[in-house]
């Protein structure tokens, strides 16, 4: 399976990177900026559902996405357009991500951004936090139940927030078991890749109203998101959609039904 390839290949690549550089060095590297809550905050708007725009390039099912991939354009025009937070993919194998492009999007928005990777070691949540992450994507399916607490401690001690994403009800429960605040519910399988926006209609009843509900995968019109919206979700997580747009800014008024 697909999944289980990038997270053997990532375990590998940790290693590598904690030969390069330590985690004690790393830790150095860290400045104490106090916890903050800027990711959940600019996701929880009130009325209006809100988008985490992903600067992303490639995928293993889609391959190259956008061709005239520049982080800093891309990150340019979800400054100026409505969305409420931008994810950086930083994944280099299978979606040709990077981690410079954390802090390269953070010099070119006030808006939080969230890493999105394979993160199966707490060494990446401190580099994480040392490339300027406000938050940090966790896959309940590549993790055990300890390394998820380990993983979340870990994240909360340095004031990152966590996007823990499910995609099946079994997930879910594991989710709902921890305290994490922000639900994400992907509607791609990553052990298929297939696709199917329903997965969050079947399983938004089973989360309490406490919790933030992320939709992912699978957005590409201002139905998707009436509907989504319509089930309760705060809000989504749009990528593929806005990569392949001629006009990031365009497609999203376009999505968000403004003239």
């Amino acid at each position: 399976m697909i999944l289980d390839r990038i997270n053997d290949h990532k375990r590998k690549q940790v290693a590598e990177d904690k030969k390069r550089m330590p985690l004690e060095q790393l830790k150095e590297m860290i400045e104490d900026t106090g916890k903050r809550k800027a990711f959940s905050k600019a996701i929880k708007t009130g009325g209006k559902i809100s988008i985490i725009a992903e600067v992303k390039q490639a995928s293993p099912s889609r391959g190259i996405i956008k061709k005239d991939f520049d982080p800093l354009d891309i990150a340019a025009a979800y400054d100026k357009s409505d969305v409420q937070a931008i994810s950086v993919l930083t994944e280099t194998d299978f979606f040709l991500g990077d981690k410079v492009y954390i802090p390269l999007v953070k010099e070119n928005t006030n808006k939080p951004v969230l890493r999105k990777d394979f993160i199966i070691d707490e060494y990446q949540v401190y580099e994480a936090k040392a490339l300027g992450a406000d938050a940090i994507l966790l896959i309940a399916a590549s993790l055990t139940d300890d390394e998820l607490v380990l993983l979340m401690n870990t994240a909360e001690s340095l004031g990152i927030e966590v996007l823990l994403e499910v995609h099946d009800a079994e997930e879910l429960e594991r989710a709902l078991r921890t305290d994490a605040e922000i639900i994400g519910i992907n509607n791609r399988d990553l052990k298929t890749f297939v696709t199917d926006i329903k997965t969050t209609e079947r399983l938004i009843g089973m989360i309490p109203k406490d919790r933030i509900v992320i939709s992912e995968s699978g957005i590409e019109t201002k139905e998707d998101l009436d509907y989504l919206k319509g089930l309760g979700v705060d809000g989504v997580l749009i990528g593929e959609t806005f990569m392949r747009a001629d006009s990031i800014e365009e497609k999203v008024k376009e999505i968000r039904g403004i003239e």
